[in-house]
């Protein structure tokens, strides 16, 4: 297990949002590429599908508000089978910062939010 790293290290941004040097690492957390982003723009340098939550679970969340405590319970369990993934997550940001990229227009509800916590051990 590698150690804690520090909330200063990971950040998240939405995907439609320009990428910034003090973004450090940009990876992409979810399981479908952003619609109509161009790759290039979106200056990704690691994309996490497998991290991203099950397209079941994804299309029963919705990004509907009221799922989302649950919602969160289930992504975090589907994570714990993602040990190895998270600690090389971790290792990077031990590194240097990293940003969780997401897509949604959710800020609050979103995949990258729990993984962020997941990686802070919050």
């Amino acid at each position: 297990m590698v150690k804690r790293i520090s909330p200063d290290r990971l950040r998240l941004k939405r995907a439609y949002e320009d990428p910034a040097p003090e973004d450090g690492t940009r990876i992409l957390v979810d399981r479908l590429w952003p619609r109509g982003l161009k790759k290039d723009k979106a200056a990704i340098d690691q994309w996490a599908k497998d991290l991203a939550p099950s397209t079941g679970l994804r299309k029963w969340f919705g990004h509907e508000a009221a799922r989302w405590p649950e919602f969160r319970e289930r992504y975090s369990a589907e994570l714990r089978h993602h040990a190895e993934q998270l600690d090389q997550l971790r290792e990077l940001a031990q590194r240097g910062r990293i940003t969780l990229v997401y897509a949604a227009r959710d800020e609050q509800h979103n995949d990258a939010v729990v993984l962020r916590d997941v990686l802070l051990g919050a």
